[in-house]
């Protein structure tokens, strides 16, 4: 028996796209398509590339000879024994396939791994909606951003009915995507129509919530023409919507919105913004709806969600007079989960957002826990927000703080660049007692909170108190929060540097980082904070905390297990 073929890695994208050309092309007009794919299998395996580099690379590759080509697609597709291969095929279907060809890619779609190419190679072949509308009701959630694009391109009754009735998973529907779902079924248009169906006005909500979230680049609703036309005639339709959980979380969201964040920002008439949060209200505040938030689901999602309601039920239509300075932690629908911002609002406008718009405001943990927006007069720069990517990629917003006099000053704005010119942010100037005032107020304010987040906060307050708990142990704290798909589990991060404790620790030598997870036991967050504290004193944290960074040989080499993937946490 012949060795196996030996594996390289190839590094780059343009040498991992030469080396499929090289290795492909000379078999495309090969009559022999079974030799021709055993050869293309053997010679994918011996270049180390992963999948991602077969598109790109067979989008323009020369076919001489198409029939030969085709039928080598067809026979990669069908009898493939690895996604390297079946994604060649699948790329020579998408240049050379036919109508046939249509039913068996929405097959190769189910399989995750291959669902952007097939969805490619199906637009490519103009395919009918029905077999896109197929695919996406039986893939799953996480593979179907890429087919709720292609179905929002397309101009027919059949995708915009899909569309209004589309399953808003956020991992597949993002701010962009909701954007782009509300222009293709012209969310407008159908707001207006005489006669409605209850789901495509919550899916309205849907739509223009998601707009306004967080985990993208930009606030995708100032990038909405319709967006004022759209709101207006979702809130006229609200009351029509039946008293549930749902219903009243997707209201109660958009009056977020409407109320401090990015939707602020949109060119309203005078009055109408408010005039649309009177009308959201009153519907919120009659009898049947205010029921729904003193209900007490056993589902723990749902019951998550009501306890969500009822600290958040009242945020939107405050009408207390406030400073022209004011902080608001805000939360978003835990069904949706997103980050939690303190959101800063000048003159009753959102900052954030306007003068930054990459990311959102930086949690109350860090702007507010910290003191970090408290005024002295000692001038301090401080980062109110950072880029979804990370500041590293594409920065943040900073400003400098300090006390003059009777007054609080923000200036010395630092910020990316933009493609655009756009005006420099000005300097404010605050009133001190007012400002100490409202900082005062936000950094008491624990009515946003929920028991595992109160958990972590006082977690981080006592080793802010005490950081020799985990040092001791060679550790460097990092995040600590909430789970971001699990907000009943406090998380707390650390950084296990070997030699840390003694002062001697090898900043080029291995390293991990851990993650300790805390589910709420249902106890008070005091008590629950206090033993975590307590154990942190007596017990080695590596000792229950599991790795979760840093590298595999890093593991090996300080003795311990690498987690399997698709193992991972994530905070909110």
């Amino acid at each position: 028996m012949p060795d196996p073929p030996q594996r390289h890695e190839v590094r780059g994208w343009r040498e991992a796209e030469a080396g499929v050309r090289e290795a492909v092309a000379p078999l495309l007009s090969d009559p022999d398509t079974v030799r021709a794919t055993d050869e293309i299998h053997r010679r994918l395996h011996t270049l180390g590339i992963q999948d991602r580099h077969v598109q790109a690379a067979m989008a323009e590759l020369p076919l001489e000879d198409t029939a030969a080509a085709r039928a080598l697609g067809r026979h990669l597709t069908r009898t493939g024994t690895s996604a390297l291969t079946v994604n060649v095929g699948i790329a020579l279907l998408a240049r050379l396939g036919e109508p046939e060809d249509v039913s068996h890619l929405k097959v190769l779609g189910l399989l995750r791994v291959l669902t952007r190419p097939v969805v490619g190679a199906l637009t490519a072949l103009d395919c009918p909606t029905a077999a896109l509308v197929w695919l996406a009701n039986h893939a799953e959630s996480r593979a179907l951003r890429h087919l709720i694009d292609a179905i929002a391109a397309r101009d027919d009754h059949e995708a915009r009915t899909w569309l209004l009735n589309a399953p808003l998973d956020s991992g597949a529907v993002g701010p962009s995507t909701a954007r782009r779902i509300a222009k293709a079924v012209q969310l407008a248009d159908i707001l207006s129509e005489e006669q409605i169906d209850n789901q495509v006005v919550a899916q309205a909500g849907r739509l223009l919530s998601r707009m306004t979230g967080l985990r993208d680049y930009q606030p995708e609703i100032l990038n909405y023409p319709q967006a004022t036309t759209t709101y207006s005639a979702f809130v006229a339709r609200a009351a029509q919507l039946p008293p549930t959980l749902d219903h009243y979380a997707v209201l109660l969201s958009v009056a977020l919105d409407l109320h401090s964040g990015p939707s602020v920002l949109l060119d309203w008439q005078p009055g109408q913004r408010e005039a649309l949060l009177r009308a959201l209200e009153a519907i919120l505040s009659n009898p049947s709806w205010t029921a729904v938030a003193e209900s007490e689901p056993e589902e723990p999602a749902e019951r998550r969600r009501v306890h969500w309601i009822r600290r958040t039920a009242r945020q939107p239509f405050d009408h207390v007079t406030v400073s022209r300075f004011r902080v608001e932690a805000t939360v978003r629908d835990p069904a949706d989960p997103d980050m939690v911002e303190a959101r800063l609002l000048i003159d009753g406008r959102p900052l954030v957002p306007e003068a930054f718009g990459k990311g959102s405001a930086n949690s109350p943990e860090y702007l507010l826990d910290s003191g970090r927006l408290r005024a002295a007069t000692e001038p301090r720069e401080v980062q109110l927000a950072e880029a979804y990517c990370t500041e590293g990629c594409c920065g943040a917003l900073h400003v400098t703080i300090h006390r003059e006099g009777d007054q609080v000053v923000w200036r010395d704005w630092r910020r990316p660049p933009a493609r655009q010119p756009r005006a420099e942010l000005p300097e404010y100037r605050f009133d001190a007692r007012d400002y100490d005032a409202e900082i005062e107020r936000a950094e008491n304010d624990r009515s946003w909170s929920w028991p595992a987040r109160n958990t972590a906060r006082l977690i981080a307050a006592g080793l802010r108190g005490q950081p020799d708990l985990l040092t001791r142990w060679d550790g460097q704290v990092g995040w600590i929060g909430t789970d971001f798909h699990d907000q009943d589990s406090a998380m707390v991060s650390f950084t296990y540097w070997p030699g840390l404790a003694a002062g001697q620790q090898d900043k080029d030598g291995p390293w991990l980082q851990f993650i300790w997870r805390l589910p709420d036991d249902g106890t008070p967050p005091e008590k629950q904070a206090s033993t975590a504290l307590r154990q942190l004193a007596e017990r080695d944290p590596k000792a229950y905390a599991q790795v979760r960074g840093g590298s595999r040989s890093h593991a090996e080499a300080l003795g311990f297990p690498w987690p399997e993937p698709g193992d991972s946490d994530e905070s909110a």
